[in-house]
């Protein structure tokens, strides 16, 4: 008896703290529509920029630019064969034509890390310059450790 007192008094506080159809209904619409904001936002912004910007790059492109394909080929910008298609120089009398939609962007010879060393390679090996020789030091190395094997079979055969 007490039981079914209890649930009656429960389910008449319930319905009197429910909100109707129409409250629920508004509020997972504005739920809705803070996830559509929150995906233009993070997704859909960013993406367009990147866009615009990209075609913004591929219009400026100029001859002798150098730029690197989505392939990976680094060259120079020869001449464009029309607006689509783009011959490019990639050094040696190689030549290559190519989508203008495949240049994914212009390319910087500058390494990552500081070492002049490292940026004067790269640019000699862009130019076509041949690469210095290997240093003193691995050359040393590899006479250093001929005697060491001499030495070792002299001692062996002394042995016998």
């Amino acid at each position: 008896m007490f039981i079914n007192i209890a649930h009656a008094t429960g389910a008449a506080a319930d319905a009197a703290t429910m909100p109707s159809t129409q409250d629920a209904f508004m509020a997972n619409m504005v739920l809705i529509l803070v996830l559509v904001v929150m995906f233009y936002l993070l997704l859909i912004r960013p993406q367009q920029k990147r866009f615009k910007a990209h075609a913004d790059m591929l219009r400026g492109l100029e001859k002798g630019t150098k730029v690197v394909t989505q392939g990976g080929l680094v060259g120079k910008i020869d001449k464009f064969n029309n607006d689509q298609e783009v011959v490019l120089d990639l050094g040696s009398s190689q030549k290559v034509t190519v989508m203008r939609s495949a240049i994914s962007g212009v390319y910087d010879s500058v390494p990552g890390n500081d070492n002049k060393k490292a940026s004067e390679k790269a640019e000699e090996k862009a130019e076509g310059k041949p690469a210095e020789k290997a240093p003193k030091k691995a050359a040393e190395k590899k006479s250093a450790a001929k005697p060491k094997t001499a030495a070792k079979k002299k001692t062996t055969t002394a042995k016998k």
